[in-house]
């Protein structure tokens, strides 16, 4: 009796979808030059165009002027005492406004009374601007670095606030069914499944609420600084030298860039157990 041919023939299964592979730091790297398209761009054409008498030197100097005023500063000695001021405010201040909005957040993510008592006040003073704290914070601390630390902690509170309450308030509810069905504790409900699953929308209000800490952090070197980027800016306007204002604002960027990348650097080692979509090229 001979056997089937179609027996012999070796059983073939469709092949299981995989997950892309990771990229390697060989394939980032053209990532990393394609954003310095754009600022490398505009530098040249304001060098031409400054070069040429197109615009008013005096009014926008040219980046190789402002790169020379940078290196005039770093010769003083000026320009890292500078730096160090203002970034330690900024770290300071996040630290205590991030704190404080992790804990109220979670308690308003958690808790309905909860968002119904503390979220109307929050969201009311969310929208003042943060130059209108400054005569009060003057009024009630001095001059001091107090004012300082509180400006950048309330610019870093509202964001972490937000993105911590509506990361717990948006978890998927069947999540939290099947983990109260299988017993979990109120404890390891938040730590196993809640927390993870916000963890996403978590890390975003902290990138927003650092980028905010820097933006307040100029605000608050109004306050009677003599030192940091802030009083370097003021020191700029005062003495008309558009080159220092200008070396500010870039070394404000640069510091502001090199912060997120280091917050974006530690949310994807967090967050590497996620399986997403992910369509950049």
């Amino acid at each position: 009796m001979s056997a089937d041919p179609h027996l012999l023939l070796p059983r073939t299964s469709a092949p299981l979808p995989t997950r892309p592979a990771v990229r390697t730091r060989a394939a980032a790297a053209p990532r990393v030059w394609l954003g310095a398209v754009v600022p490398l761009s505009v530098l040249l054409l304001l060098e031409l165009a400054s070069r040429a008498g197109w615009v008013a030197a005096n009014l926008l100097p040219p980046p190789s002027e402002v790169l020379n005023t940078l290196w005039w500063l770093l010769q003083q000695g000026s320009l890292l005492s500078h730096v160090a001021a203002s970034t330690a405010r900024v770290l300071t201040g996040f630290a205590i406004g991030a704190v404080l909005a992790l804990s109220v957040g979670a308690l308003v993510g958690l808790s309905h009374r909860a968002e119904r008592l503390l979220d109307p006040s929050f969201q009311a003073l969310r929208a003042i601007p943060s130059l209108a704290w400054v005569p009060l914070l003057l009024l009630w601390l001095g001059i001091d670095e107090s004012p300082k630390l509180v400006l950048i902690a309330i610019g870093a509170f509202f964001p972490v606030y937000m993105g911590v309450a509506a990361g717990f308030r948006d978890v998927d509810r069947k999540l939290v069914e099947v983990a109260q069905m299988a017993g979990l504790s109120p404890l390891s409900l938040v730590r196993r499944v809640l927390l993870p699953a916000a963890m996403p929308s978590v890390m975003t209000g902290l990138r927003n609420g650092l980028s905010l800490a820097w933006m307040f952090m100029v605000a608050a070197e109004l306050i009677a600084a003599t030192r940091g980027l802030g009083y370097l800016l003021t020191d700029g306007r005062e003495t008309g030298r558009a080159d220092i204002v200008l070396a500010a604002i870039v070394l404000l960027a640069l510091l502001g860039k090199v912060s997120d990348s280091g917050m974006v650097f530690v949310e994807r080692r967090w967050l590497s157990w996620r399986d997403t979509f992910d369509s950049r090229g």
